[in-house]
């Protein structure tokens, strides 16, 4: 920040780290919930800037679908041990294993359901009254229905009409018995804000942001894929060594790749403000149906 002038990214931060110290006082035992993408890193940064020089006053929740890229398993790992907070890992695997959930079968296995499972049992089993998120309005239709606070049923569900008014930026943290509150400190941030964050930030991110040669599965709908053993090959589709990056680092089997040269920071960004497309407008577990997400956040997803 130049002295005596604020930038937009200043504005943002503020209120992020406002809302993050508003729920280290408002909740009991809130987690952050850590993905190794973009946000999440975001989240950290912004945590290690509003709680210093103390420590970050909650732990790292990872939801671990089993169907991670193995280079942000490595991100994640390394950032958490040269932050030195906290993390806990809840593995959908083991909610298979105990009969709470069932892999789906197929050529494109999503286990976006099981994991709500697995997220849902770990705020029950952790004591979890608050979990910090990532999500941003500008993301999907469903997420620009959030509020900042966001209530979470005592099953887990969202409704977006119990959702409570925020005015002025007052939060309400009120909670019955059973419920917990998700709290999305980046909702008025845009994807290409968090990329200019993290170029003023010079936070580090995962490899596979930056342009990359791999072999990718092209789908009938000419969707890129990361080949992988857990994708199966259709008729009409293929296998191509092309350049690529990611948008998104979740699971293999439905982030999609992009065509791509973009290797530095800079060059990330000027491809973001320059794009017409949103960052899940190719995620597979998006195009299931006009309300995908919807559906999923009402039975308990991020």
């Amino acid at each position: 920040m130049t002295e005596g002038v604020f930038t937009h990214l200043d504005v943002l931060e503020a209120e992020a780290i406002f809302v993050l110290r508003e729920t280290a006082a408002c909740f009991n035992r809130p987690a952050l919930l850590f993905s190794g993408g973009k946000d999440s890193l975001c989240m950290v940064a912004l945590a290690l800037r509003a709680f210093r020089p103390g420590r970050m006053p909650f732990p790292l929740l990872h939801i671990d679908t089993g169907h991670n890229f193995p280079e942000t398993l490595e991100f994640r790992d390394r950032l958490v041990a040269a932050v030195g907070v906290q993390l806990l890992v809840r593995r959908v695997q083991d909610t298979i294993d105990a009969g709470r959930a069932r892999d789906e079968t197929g050529p494109k296995p999503s286990r976006n359901l099981q994991q709500t499972v697995t997220l849902l049992d770990g705020v029950r089993e952790l004591g979890l009254d608050g979990l910090i998120g990532g999500g941003r309005r500008d993301e999907e239709k469903a997420r620009a229905k959030e509020r900042i606070f966001s209530l979470r049923k005592d099953a887990g569900g969202w409704d977006p009409q119990q959702q409570r008014p925020e005015f002025w930026l007052q939060l309400n943290r009120a909670l019955r018995p059973g419920e917990h509150m998700r709290v999305f400190p980046l909702s008025n941030w845009t994807e290409l804000d968090v990329w200019q964050y993290i170029s003023r930030e010079q936070l580090e991110i995962p490899a596979l942001y930056r342009a990359h040669r791999r072999r990718c599965l092209r789908t009938r709908a000419g969707v890129l894929l990361a080949e992988s053993s857990l994708l199966a090959l259709e008729p009409g589709e293929s296998v191509e060594e092309l350049n690529v990056r990611f948008r998104t680092v979740g699971d293999m089997t439905c982030s999609a790749a992009m065509e791509s040269h973009a290797v530095s920071v800079d060059e990330i960004v000027r491809e973001i403000a320059a794009a017409r497309t949103s960052e899940r407008g190719s995620r597979m577990d998006d195009r299931r149906s006009e309300s995908a997400m919807e559906e999923r956040k009402a039975e308990g997803y991020f």
